[in-house]
């Protein structure tokens, strides 16, 4: 249809002069958050520039939503101005179907961003990291202490008193065993285990079980029994922000398997769906408030922007950090502030201007 093309047409300039403001604008905020821990441990310019580098598709990430709004805002406003809209509206066609374009780009950036962010995104917010790290002499061990762990579907329990990763060595070793009654079985104790790539060598294990009615004492001996591998004793130290969603899905099951608190991972994965649906909800925001603005268009359309982008990025904080801590379900904490503003959006497109 020549309208939608034409609207396209109108449309993309804007976007791509938004897009790059605010991207530009992400990245001068991260940087400027963090410039004065680079110049307090004399990190290079050079090495600067490259933390900003690798922020560059998150950064593209944030500006998206925002730049969509905008442009599309900034599109339907000035048409609205220069009296093309009351043409549109005049020759019969309904503002809802003028607008459509633009909710088609809207789903497809949804489906863009999500496939962005897991093969894009993740990796180089990665890297950032990693490299933010070594330049500022941050050390991230993956020892732990402490551990209760769960395996093989609550059966086996073990309490380990410190785990060495780099070494691969678990230290003060219990190991209880329960049939699916959930009765004592045995209990098995050794000061030290080396995982030898396929098990757990046990040093000098001894073992609790029951014998003719009598909870017994002997030497266990050699076994090949206890194969839960390293990564069951360090995932809870993974951060599922870090992980694409196979592996955060991945993360979510070990951990419940292991009988650890999967709130916060589960919370970080219901988020990785429920993010990329911003950029539809502000195009749905976006044609609600099409033809509301005929003067200081370009002033009210970034400020409109700013301040949806603004509201929505401080409820999704807020119900997240709510479902992290428990207060409410981690599918409520993702998708209610999706929820919400599409509920906005569809009560403003009641009274949108046709």
């Amino acid at each position: 249809m020549i309208l939608d093309r034409y609207l396209i047409k109108q449309f993309i300039p804007i976007f791509l002069i938004s897009v790059f403001m605010f991207i530009l604008l992400v990245l001068l905020i991260d940087l400027f958050a963090n410039l004065w821990r680079f110049l307090n441990n004399d990190v290079a310019v050079i090495d600067i520039m490259r933390v900003s580098f690798y922020y560059l598709p998150k950064s593209f990430s944030y500006a998206l939503p925002v730049a969509l709004l905008f442009a599309s805002a900034y599109t339907l406003g000035d048409l609205y101005a220069r009296n093309e809209l009351t043409s549109v509206f005049s020759s019969g066609i309904p503002f809802r179907r003028f607008s459509l374009p633009l909710l088609f780009i809207g789903l497809a950036a949804t489906l863009l961003t999500f496939f962005f962010d897991d093969r894009v995104v993740i990796p180089t917010l990665k890297m950032k990291n990693d490299l933010t790290q070594v330049l500022l002499h941050q050390v991230r061990t993956e020892n732990n202490s402490d551990i209760v762990i769960k395996a093989r579907n609550g059966d086996l329990i073990y309490s380990i008193d410190y785990f060495d990763n780099n070494a691969g060595i678990l230290n003060g070793i219990s190991i209880i065993e329960k049939d699916s009654d959930g009765k004592l079985v045995s209990l098995v104790r050794a000061n030290r285990a080396v995982w030898n790539g396929e098990y757990w060598e046990l040093n000098n294990p001894v073992i609790y079980e029951w014998i003719d009615g009598v909870f017994r004492i002997h030497d266990l001996g050699s076994t090949d029994v206890y194969r839960e591998p390293p990564d069951t004793f360090r995932r809870n130290m993974v951060n599922a922000e870090d992980l694409n969603v196979r592996d955060a899905g991945g993360l979510v099951q070990d951990l419940r398997a292991a009988g650890l608190p999967i709130t916060i991972a589960l919370s970080e994965y219901y988020h990785r769906f429920s993010f990329p649906t911003a950029c539809f909800i502000v195009m749905i925001l976006s044609v609600s408030m099409g033809g509301r603005f005929r003067k200081n268009i370009m002033l009210m359309s970034l400020l409109s922007s700013l301040s949806a982008a603004v509201l929505f990025y401080v409820i999704e904080m807020i119900s997240m950090m709510m479902a992290r801590l428990g207060y409410i379900p981690p599918l409520i904490g993702a998708w209610f502030p999706v929820f919400v503003f599409i509920l906005i959006g569809l009560l403003l497109l009641r009274t949108a201007k046709t």
